[in-house]
């Protein structure tokens, strides 16, 4: 069986086709600047090709797709029927779905309506399924794949506020969570590599946009994300967790309006508003290594948070099997990982230092002699989960 795997951004859609014999992406790639001057396929499978192509919509790029996987120079397959069903990624499932679905007319309203609650990223989600819909030959299957149902498993102490009980009700403003797929990838992994499918684990996706999720027994019971991806931990770009009355003392201050100023908190803060010099960790470390200390700060606040969450979810699980690092950051960023970990050994964390700066394909066990806490870096595979549920939903 061979899934297709679709991520549609606004202007971007990235694409994966997994043999699931195999479970290994055999083609891959992605469209930039969609509605754009400029746009662009880049596509890796029997060789790496670069089509410059007038993408007026996602429309025209999906059939851009669909044209490369079949091409007898650089395809790898001979014609459309080979794909079996496309899974999509779609980051809002409301508290209408706790899990990926086979996508309906009656799925597809449902994921309008939740639009309110990711306006940015939603209705571009659904375009890449329209765009499938129209493009693809009739019938083929579709999945969706929402980023927050692994999520869903969170009780209601973990994911209502401390405000009216009506806005709840009424809005829906509750703790949702995000990069479902990724904690629910590599929490898997290590229940596999534990044996233990009862451990208490907190998994740490780091990259430029971050989040820290408490996993009990395999299922979530409290993540930093909340009503929306700005909650949690600073960011690259993203504030993290603040008083709500900063957004008002802003308005005045900057004479914003209340979306400018989500726009400011979104986009203008974080790490790089911090430090006045970049959302990229490297650009950071770098910098504090030259003694910028807006860099040094920037960096210290970011894993002081983490380290914060770490300590916390362990508390909210009654004690911690496994610390989990992933991500571009988690994977890649070994003096990230040592200052997060840093001050855990009173609650059993210790990590090799030797074992934390090597490069492994796989998990890298990272843990410290006399460690009570594994530690382990695991890569993640977002997309690999989209194609497992839509072969286990159309197989």
């Amino acid at each position: 069986m061979k899934i297709l795997v679709i991520n549609a951004g606004s202007s971007s859609l990235k694409y994966q086709l997994i043999d699931m014999e195999t479970e290994q992406a055999i083609a891959k790639g992605g469209c930039e600047r969609i509605g754009l001057p400029g746009s662009f396929l880049k596509h890796k499978g029997k060789a790496e090709k670069q089509i410059d192509a007038d993408m007026p919509d996602h429309k025209v790029a999906i059939k851009l797709v669909l044209d490369a996987l079949v091409n007898p120079e650089y395809g790898v397959i001979s014609s459309m029927s080979e794909i079996n069903a496309v899974g999509h990624r779609i980051v809002h499932s409301g508290e209408d779905f706790d899990k990926s679905v086979v996508v309906t007319d009656e799925v597809i309203e449902i994921c309008k309506n939740n639009t309110e609650l990711a306006p940015l990223h939603q209705p571009a989600n659904l375009t890449g399924i329209f765009a499938c819909q129209e493009v693809m030959p009739k019938g083929t299957p579709m999945v969706a794949v929402f980023d927050t149902a692994f999520h869903s498993t969170m009780p209601q102490k973990a994911y209502v506020f401390g405000i009216p009980y009506e806005a709840y009700k009424n809005f829906k403003i509750r703790r949702y969570g995000f990069h479902g797929s990724s904690h629910r990838f590599v929490s898997e992994e290590a229940i596999k590599y534990l044996g233990n499918e009862n451990a208490k684990i907190v998994t740490c996706h780091l990259g430029n946009g971050s989040s820290i999720s408490a996993i009990d027994g395999g299922k979530s019971v409290d993540t930093s994300m909340s009503f929306t991806p700005l909650g949690g931990v600073p960011m690259g770009t993203r504030s993290g967790d603040l008083d709500p009355a900063i957004v008002e003392f802003l308005c005045k201050k900057l004479n914003f309006t209340v979306e400018e100023c989500v726009n400011y908190l979104n986009k203008k803060s974080g790490v790089s508003g911090v430090s006045g010099v970049s959302s990229d960790f490297r650009d950071l470390a770098k910098g504090a290594a030259e003694g910028n200390e807006r860099c040094a700060l920037a960096l210290d606040i970011f894993t002081y948070s983490c380290r914060k969450y770490v300590g916390a979810y362990a508390a909210a699980m009654g004690g911690i099997d496994c610390l989990v690092f992933t991500a571009g950051i988690g994977e890649n960023d070994a003096q990230t990982r040592l200052a997060i970990a840093s001050n855990l050994e009173f609650m059993g964390v210790k990590i090799d230092e030797a074992k934390n700066a090597r490069r492994v394909s796989g998990i890298n066990d990272i843990t410290g002699e006399g460690s009570r806490v594994k530690v382990l870096v695991i890569p993640t595979n977002e997309e690999l989960i989209i194609a497992r549920d839509t072969a286990n939903l159309v197989g």
